[in-house]
C-alpha cells in the first residue's frame, strides 16, 4: 500500500496563508475510504497494545504451572502471588497515564504514538527472557508505562482525526481491530501454555509474539498525518490546513462529488494549557466523575478480564480445559465492538456505558453460580461483550469532555485512576478468591458496576453529535 501523503511540510519552507475553520473542515468529512484507514492504522497499533494488555490474564496459568508465582498468598500484598504480576502490569499503566501520557499535548500525537509502541514491545521481548517473579514485575511495569502512554495517545487521536458524525462508530472500529488481539493471544495460549516448545516455557512464546509488534511501527507511522487539530491549537495553522488539504483532496476524490460546506463552528484556542485547567468550571466536574467512574470501571472489568483463566480453575475446571473454555469467551471480544459499531452514534453515550454495567453486574452475578461448563461459557462470553460495550463508550467518552489543548493530559489523568484502581484489584480479587471464592469476586465486581452507573448515570453530560470544542465549552 503506498504511503498516505498526510505528513505537514516542513515549517521553515515557504507556506500559504493559514486558513481557518480545522474544526469545521474535519466535521464536515463523510465517511469514506481514507477516513476509514486513518482508524485502521491506528487501531493496528492498538492491537499490540491490546495484545500486551491482555497477555496478563492468558499468562497466568503457565506462570503458575513453571512454578515462578504462587495463585493466591497468604499476605493481601504478597509479591510472589500471580495478583503481583496483574498489579505491576497496571502500576505501569498507572505511571504512563498519569505521569507521561500529558506529553502528546506537547510533542504531539503522532511521535509518542511512534515512541511508546517502541518502548513497551522492547521491555516487553525483555520480559519474556526473566526467570523470577521480582525481575518479571519490574520488567512488566515498565512495558506498562509504554502502554499506559499508547492507550491514552490512540484515544485522543482518534477523537481528533474524526467528524462528529463518526467519532462513536470510529472508536468502536478502532475497538474491534483491538479486541481481535484477545482471541489471538487466548488462542496461543492455549496452544503454547501447557508446552514448552524448544525447551522455552510457553508463556515466554505467548510474550515474545506480542513483543514484535515493533516490527511494524515504521510502516505505519509514515502513513499517518499529525493531528490538524492538535497543530492548529499549537498556532502551526499553516501546517494543519495543509494536512487537511492533502486529506480533503483524497475524500473528496472517493466521495465523488464536492464536499459538504463548512458549518461555522467553535476553534481550538492556541493559548498554552495548564494542569490547573482541570479543576476549572466546566472541567472540575467533569474530571471528578470520570476518577469515580474509572476507579471502579477497572475493578469490574479487569476484575474478569484478567483472571478468566484462572476464575475457570478456581471452579474446579483444569487448566488445560480453563484455557479452552477462556478462548471460547476470548472470541467474543470483537462481537461487542462490532455491535458499538451499530449503535454507538445512536444511542447517546452515557446511556451506553450505564446499560453496559448493568449487563457486567447481572451477568457477573449469575456466572458465580454456574457449575457447568456451556453456562460458565454463555455467561462470560455475555460478561464479555458488556465488556467491550463498555470500554467503547468510555474509550470515545472521556476525550470528548476535554479541550484539544489539555486533552492527553487530562485524559491521562482521569485514566490512571483506572490503573490505580486496577493495580490493587490484583490483590483485591485474590483476597476475595482466596477467602470468599468466586462468589465473593462477583460481589465485589457487581457493587463497582453500580457505582459506575450512579457516576455516569446522574453526573455525565450528554456528548453525542457535539463537536469537541463544543462540548469542551
Amino acid at each position: 500500500m503506498a504511503s498516505l501523503p498526510f505528513d505537514a511540510p516542513d515549517p521553515s519552507s515557504p507556506t500559504s496563508p493559514p486558513r481557518p475553520g480545522i474544526n469545521a473542515r474535519i466535521d464536515r468529512l463523510p465517511a469514506t475510504r481514507t477516513v476509514w484507514m486513518l482508524v485502521f492504522l491506528l487501531s493496528i497499533g492498538g492491537w499490540f497494545e491490546f495484545y500486551d494488555l491482555f497477555f496478563t490474564a492468558y499468562v497466568g496459568p503457565g506462570l503458575v504451572k513453571s512454578g515462578v508465582y504462587a495463585t493466591t498468598t497468604a499476605s493481601f500484598f504478597g509479591f510472589s502471588g500471580l495478583g503481583a504480576f496483574v498489579a505491576a502490569s497496571f502500576a505501569g499503566l498507572f505511571i504512563g497515564t498519569f505521569v507521561v501520557a500529558g506529553t502528546a499535548d506537547r510533542f504531539g500525537r503522532k511521535n509518542i504514538f511512534t515512541v511508546s509502541l517502541l518502548w513497551y514491545s522492547i521491555a516487553t521481548l525483555i520480559m519474556a527472557f526473566q526467570s523470577t517473579a521480582p525481575m518479571i514485575n519490574l520488567w512488566r511495569l515498565i512495558a506498562g508505562i509504554g502502554v499506559g502512554v499508547e492507550l491514552v495517545t490512540i484515544d485522543t487521536y482518534v477523537s481528533e482525526l474524526m467528524p462528529k458524525h463518526l467519532r462513536g462508530r470510529a472508536f468502536a472500529f478502532v475497538h474491534l481491530v483491538q479486541y481481535s488481539a484477545v482471541p489471538s493471544v487466548a488462542f496461543l495460549a492455549w496452544w503454547l501454555v501447557p508446552q514448552a516448545p524448544f525447551g522455552l516455557d510457553g508463556w515466554r512464546w505467548v510474550v515474545i509474539i506480542g513483543a514484535l509488534g515493533a516490527i511494524v511501527v515504521w510502516a505505519i507511522r509514515r502513513r499517518l498525518p499529525e493531528s490538524p487539530r492538535w497543530l492548529a491549537q499549537q498556532g502551526r495553522t499553516a501546517e494543519a490546513s495543509a494536512v487537511l488539504d492533502a486529506i480533503e483532496a483524497r475524500v473528496a476524490a472517493q466521495y465523488g462529488q464536492p464536499l459538504p460546506p463548512p458549518i461555522a463552528a467553535v476553534e481550538p484556542a492556541t493559548t498554552k494549557a495548564s494542569f490547573r485547567e482541570i479543576w476549572q468550571p466546566p472541567y472540575r466536574r467533569r474530571a471528578i466523575t470520570m476518577l469515580v467512574f474509572n476507579l471502579f470501571q477497572a475493578i469490574g472489568f479487569y476484575g474478569f478480564a484478567s483472571w478468566v483463566p484462572t476464575l475457570l480453575v478456581a471452579k474446579g475446571v483444569t487448566i488445560t480445559h480453563s484455557l479452552l473454555y477462556s478462548f471460547v469467551i476470548a472470541i467474543s471480544n470483537p462481537f461487542g465492538p462490532l455491535l458499538g459499531m451499530a449503535i454507538a452514534d445512536r444511542i447517546e453515550r452515557k446511556t451506553l456505558i450505564v446499560l453496559s454495567a448493568l449487563g457486567i453486574a447481572v451477568f457477573g452475578s449469575l456466572f458465580a453460580t454456574q457449575t457447568s461448563p456451556a453456562m460458565l461459557m454463555l455467561l462470560g462470553v455475555l460478561i464479555t461483550l458488556s465488556g467491550t460495550l463498555l470500554s467503547v463508550g468510555y474509550h470515545a467518552y472521556q476525550t470528548e469532555l476535554f479541550p484539544t489543548r489539555i486533552r492527553a493530559r487530562a485524559v491521562g489523568f482521569v485514566y490512571s485512576m483506572s490503573r490505580l484502581s486496577a493495580m490493587f484489584s490484583g490483590f483485591m480479587i485474590a483476597f476475595a478468591l482466596r477467602h470468599f471464592e468466586t462468589t465473593g469476586v462477583f460481589a465485589l465486581i457487581s457493587a463497582s458496576m453500580v457505582m459506575v452507573m450512579v457516576s455516569i448515570g446522574l453526573f455525565g453530560p450528554r456528548t453525542n453529535q457535539l463537536s469537541l470544542d463544543e462540548i469542551s465549552h
